[in-house]
């Protein structure tokens, strides 16, 4: 059977009722009843799935359609996994099945070919601290992986001695040796950051990881850790997304210069950005969890404050308000804010390569969806608006997409999360 997906327009002016979603610790954004962006009914019957042509959008939120066909997939599994939270691709040779390296939140790290099905568990893991959405994070290959085998991995780190019960990220890179083995493992491991300070509470780490087109920049978002005031705090590296060099020291250019911390900082005014991405045209994106509604797609711009927790197009979960985004024009504005809620989980540019699955979603960002169980597509126009152009239901809640050369791939979240490949129909 196939699951049929139709596009409602709704005036931004319009509530929209849905059933209340549960709230889960790897996912801090909840429900609430007015939209903002054009969300879409949908039902589930399998893991075939169709969508309309009906993708008209509203007069509030228009752009120019690349394609206005839908493109239609099915799904198979490639591998299952116990909590996984982010995935990369290993660089590909003369246009071969990709290997791609997982992580599951528990602190394990695997590689699979995808052209065999094939799992293999990568040793010399560091010591990760699991519990709430703590763990292992994110894994990023380095710009130069094809002569150095570098990859650059976030976890969660507990305290030591009285601080044992406090937490916070740590970015790391290592040399993942002996890839034709049967033991691939971790070597060479060197801290590049780490969150400061570290807070009680496992909530909030963020810690995505973003190499820059050039290869010259690292950036790494640092979530608020729950705790709201730090996002404004210059004298803490929480609620930011940090740029440094690769080897971790911090380039001349970074806009902040109040203290040394400070000198990491891109943009402040962060709550849990858990997706960044460049556009084809060189431009940083990302998407944040709001609080009770409001979650964000942004366009990050060098030194702005993105206004957490003193604006939000949410309010808090005690049900006290937040003033607007439109209510100080000083912070930077989203281009979209969800309400009810999508809990994005990633965020993946899709470009063809030497493969072209989807040519409708060329240039397009694809967003993993937890609370929404669903990939939602949004396209950027010419004047940078940003605009919600598709959504599939998944089914399952959606911990990560990735779209490498011209193929997309899909993580489940929780126990027995299955590695998708999305196949054109």
């Amino acid at each position: 059977m196939t699951a049929h997906i139709e596009r409602i327009n709704i005036p931004l002016t319009s509530p929209l009722i849905i059933a209340a979603l549960l709230f889960s610790t790897a996912a801090c954004s909840n429900p609430s009843a007015v939209s903002t962006s054009n969300n879409k009914s949908t039902t589930t019957e399998s893991k075939e799935i169709s969508t309309s042509d009906n993708d008209t959008q509203t007069a509030t939120q228009t752009t120019t359609q690349k394609d206005t066909s839908k493109p239609d997939f099915t799904t198979k599994a490639i591998a299952t996994f116990d909590e996984p939270w982010a995935m990369t691709a290993l660089p590909s040779i003369d246009s071969k099945a990709p290997k791609l390296l997982v992580t599951q939140k528990t602190g394990e790290l695997f590689i699979v070919d995808t052209a065999t099905d094939n799992k293999s568990k990568i040793e010399g893991v560091p010591t990760v601290a699991y519990g709430g959405q703590g763990g292992l994070g994110d894994i990023i290959v380095a710009p130069d992986f094809a002569t150095s085998n570098t990859v650059y991995l976030s976890y969660a780190e507990a305290g030591t001695g009285s601080d044992s019960n406090k937490f916070g990220a740590k970015v790391i890179k290592a040399t993942l040796s002996g890839l034709e083995t049967a033991t691939p493992t971790l070597q060479d491991i060197t801290p590049i950051w780490q969150q400061s300070p570290k807070v009680t509470g496992q909530g909030h780490y963020s810690h995505r990881l973003l190499f820059s087109p050039d290869g010259r920049y690292l950036y790494i978002s640092s979530g608020e850790r729950q705790d709201k005031d730090p996002a404004q705090d210059m004298n803490g590296n929480l609620g930011k997304i940090i740029r440094l060099s690769p080897d971790g020291n911090t380039p001349t250019d970074n806009p902040f210069t109040v203290n040394e911390l400070a000198k990491q900082f891109w943009t402040i005014g962060h709550r849990n950005v858990l997706g960044m991405a460049f556009d084809d045209s060189g431009q940083l994106w990302a998407h944040e969890m709001g609080p009770k509604g409001g979650d964000e797609f942004n366009l990050i711009k060098k030194g702005k404050n993105y206004g957490w927790p003193i604006v939000s197009n949410g309010r808090n979960y005690s049900g006290t308000p937040i003033p607007d985004h439109d209510t100080r024009p000083d912070f930077e504005m989203p281009k979209i804010t969800w309400t009810p809620v999508i809990s994005p989980s990633s965020l993946s540019l899709y470009t063809a390569g030497s493969h072209n699955d989807f040519p409708a979603l060329q240039g397009d960002f694809l967003i993993s969806g937890l609370s929404s169980k669903a990939l939602i597509v949004v396209s950027i126009d010419e004047d940078d608006s940003a605009t919600e152009r598709y959504r599939y239901d998944m089914g399952e809640r959606v911990r990560s997409v990735l779209a490498v050369d011209g193929q997309v791939w899909a993580l489940e979240d929780g126990d027995g999360g299955r590695l998708l490949r999305l196949l054109p129909k």
